[in-house]
């Protein structure tokens, strides 16, 4: 049996930190943003820069001329997309792994021996976190890099799945780790695995 844990995140509550705990634990492949990002640029059709630029934007108007049908006219955001649903797709076919945002709940809806996983936090929490992680930066500053890449993602998710990012509908477990901490995330995480 080849099983597959996607995990989806608000800035700062720790996502990543608990995906990686949990494929550790479990023995299982690892894939975040960077590894995503990575295969998609050796699709050979986006540059780093390009890939750098377009992650996780929504597409600006389409341009006169340009075909739904034609990829290589397509935005470089929507080839992006698909870059990296092609990635996530190749990971989940090989199973036991842990998937790390870009969508990858709605991208494997249809795959069997899935657990799909939203992990959130209070802001007070995230806060914190990425103070540690920005050291210097003020806290303002720091709080509007959380509420920017939350409302990027949500823009992002709305556009390229119909979803509605963070909506429990859309998972199968909806873990708080600023009430459960980041083990105790990752203990409910991995028991519901099993």
């Amino acid at each position: 049996m080849r099983n597959i844990i996607t995990i989806s995140r608000q800035f700062g509550a720790g996502g990543g930190t608990i995906g990686r705990a949990v494929a550790d634990r479990l023995g299982y492949y690892y894939c975040d943003k960077d590894m995503i990002l990575r295969a998609a640029m050796e699709s050979g059709n986006l540059s780093p820069k390009e890939v750098n630029y377009y992650d996780e934007r929504v597409p600006r108007e389409w341009g006169f001329g340009q075909s739904l049908f034609d990829f290589y006219n397509k935005p470089l955001d929507e080839r992006l997309f698909a870059a990296q649903r092609d990635a996530i797709m190749k990971v989940a076919e090989k199973g036991d792994c842990v998937i790390v945002g870009r969508n990858a709940n709605i991208i494997l809806k249809e795959f069997d021996r899935t657990l799909h996983v939203f992990v959130s936090a209070s802001e007070s929490f995230r806060l914190k976190r990425m103070q540690e992680e920005m050291a210097g930066v003020p806290e303002d500053k720091v709080l509007d890099r959380i509420r920017s890449v939350d409302k990027a993602r949500k823009k992002y998710c709305k556009y390229y799945t119909n979803t509605e990012f963070g909506n429990a509908a859309y998972y199968d477990l909806c873990v708080k780790s600023s009430t459960l901490g980041i083990e105790g995330s990752v203990d409910l995480i991995c028991e519901v695995a099993k």
